[in-house]
Order: C-alpha cells, then sequence, then structure tokens
C-alpha cells in the first residue's frame, strides 16, 4: 500500500511511518523540509516538498496530521492564524490536490482532537454528542473536521480521528510534565476536577492502523482510552510514577492572567469516551492510566 503522510515529522507521524515501514508499506511524507524526512520517519520514507512531487504514482490511502502545536504558545491573533492555515489551509491545498488527479485513494484518515467537542464538565462525550461548547480549541477542530469531509464528494472514505492526551516518552503533553512533577512542584490544574481523555502512544498507532484496514470505517473515532480520568487522579499517578509528590496546585486565576485564552484548553477537559473503536472491535493494550505511566516510566 502507498500512503501519503501529512504531518509525518510529528510525534504520531513519525511512530506510523516506523510502524507501517515496518509492515512493508511505501510511505511518503508531505513536509516543509523534506531533507529531514528519512532521518527522522526511516530511511525508506520519501520526503516530498510539494504535491506535484508526488508525481502519477498511485496513492491508496492519505493520513491527515499536519498542524502546528495547540499548547506550545500564548493564542494571540498571529498565532490562531498559524494553527488554523496549518490544519484547514493545508487541508483545502491537500483537497484541490485530490481532486485533480484522477486516480483517488480509497480512504482519507485526518486527524482531529477531543477538544472538538468544547469543555464537557461532567457528561460523557461520544462521537455521537454534539459540540458542548464553542471556544477556539472547539472551533479549530471543527472546521478541521469540516474541511476534511469535503473529500467525501470525491469519493473518498474519510476518518477523522478525535484523539486525546497522547502519552509517550517521545514528546508531547508528557514530556513538558515530567521536569516540574520530576522536581517535586507538579500538582493539579485549578481545583483539579476537569476530565483527561489520555491514551497511549502505542494504541493510537494501533487504532490508527486499525481502522487503515477496514472498508467499513468512516467519520469520527474518540482515540482515548476507555477510563478518562479527572486532573488531579493524573497528577497524582504521575507524581506516584515518579516518586515525588503532586501537591503544588496552579491557582485557575494565575493560568488565566498568564496564558489568557489558552488557560481554557488546561482548566476545561472532555470525559471522552471511544465507543464507536470498541463497538468496531478495537482491543486497547493501555486501558488503566497508571499501567500506561508505568510503561513509559523507563523512556522518560
Amino acid at each position: 500500500m502507498h500512503i501519503l503522510l501529512t504531518g509525518g515529522t510529528g510525534l504520531i507521524g513519525r511512530q506510523l511511518c516506523r510502524h507501517w515501514s515496518g509492515q512493508g508499506h511505501r510511505l511518503t511524507v508531505w513536509s516543509r523540509k523534506p531533507e529531514k524526512v528519512a532521518k527522522i520517519c526511516g530511511a525508506q520514507v520519501r520526503g516530498v516538498a510539494r504535491l506535484e512531487d508526488v508525481g502519477q504514482e498511485p496513492v491508496d490511502a492519505i493520513v491527515n496530521l499536519a498542524g502546528a502545536p495547540i499548547a506550545d504558545r500564548l493564542w494571540t491573533h498571529r498565532r490562531k492564524a498559524l494553527l488554523w492555515s496549518s490544519r484547514i489551509t493545508l487541508t483545502e491545498t491537500l483537497l484541490a490536490w485530490l481532486e485533480s488527479r484522477e486516480q483517488k485513494p480509497r480512504v482519507l484518515i485526518s486527524g482531529s482532537a477531543a477538544s472538538w467537542y468544547g469543555d464537557g464538565g461532567e457528561r460523557e462525550l461520544t462521537e455521537d454528542s454534539t459540540p458542548v461548547s464553542e471556544d477556539f480549541a472547539s472551533q479549530l477542530c471543527i472546521a478541521w473536521e469540516e474541511t476534511a469531509q469535503r473529500a467525501e464528494a470525491l469519493g473518498i472514505r474519510v476518518i477523522l480521528i478525535r484523539t486525546g492526551l497522547v502519552l509517550s516518552a517521545e514528546g508531547g503533553f508528557l514530556s513538558r510534565l515530567f521536569l516540574p512533577f520530576k522536581l517535586g512542584l507538579g500538582g493539579p490544574i485549578g481545583n483539579g476536577r476537569q476530565w483527561m481523555s489520555w491514551i497511549h502512544i502505542d494504541d493510537q498507532i494501533a487504532l490508527i492502523d486499525f481502522l487503515l484496514h477496514r472498508n467499513e470505517a468512516s467519520g469520527p473515532y474518540n482515540a482515548c482510552a476507555p477510563k478518562p480520568v479527572r486532573n488531579r487522579e493524573f497528577a497524582k499517578a504521575l507524581g506516584s510514577m515518579l516518586h515525588r509528590p503532586a501537591l503544588m496546585p496552579m491557582p485557575a486565576f494565575a493560568l488565566k492572567v498568564g496564558l489568557g485564552e489558552l488557560s481554557l484548553l488546561l482548566l476545561g477537559g472532555q470525559r471522552a469516551t471511544p465507543v464507536r473503536l470498541l463497538k468496531a472491535g478495537f482491543t486497547f493494550q493501555f486501558t488503566d492510566l497508571r499501567a500506561a505511566l508505568d510503561d513509559l516510566s523507563g523512556r522518560l
């Protein structure tokens, strides 16, 4: 199978490249720095700077994960514009290229996030739920999904991956928490009651591969472990794994003052559950948070 990836050098993308290269698939990564793709993703992976460089070689599937990190910087007007263009504008460019091709892929797997639902409070959020609130992160995901779904008009099946907080030793959310928690400065955020939908990186890779090979799969899937936890429970588990106390709360008012609108991403949460994945027969390797953290602890 020939798979084209956007965001192939990111946390999830490079793991997918390693996984699929090992299975013998041909991989092409659309990247701003194609010369670095082979080093990051594997020697067998081809990097292209333009979609036209793919040529007329048939593409069987597209995995669209590109997007600037949402929580790395304050949400200034300029940053919001970048977050928008790196997802929506890029996906529009991808659609225009697909429309011009005579041979089209069978499936488009496109990224999204559990923040599509907004701050869900105590509600359990399944794929049938509607957005509860529409903060910037929610609006961004809604627009990203709506843009990707336009590929259906081209006869392409579309799968939407609403990813929770990815736990990995190679970067992302967990690596940013490691140092303060290791120094004994970690703790709950705000009142610690907000729900956190999380997923181990191995399950994230496995479920994307699972959906790629299911011909009937389409629409949204919550890429989250079946047992979401509250923020204070997460802090306690991470502190315990590192043999450190987790008693230093981050006051909500300090976050609001320091981070502005971005603080909504940390003070809110989603109690998302993977109803459609479980119904489709996917089996999670990690359903318990502490077991997931223990598995990663030696690599952090």
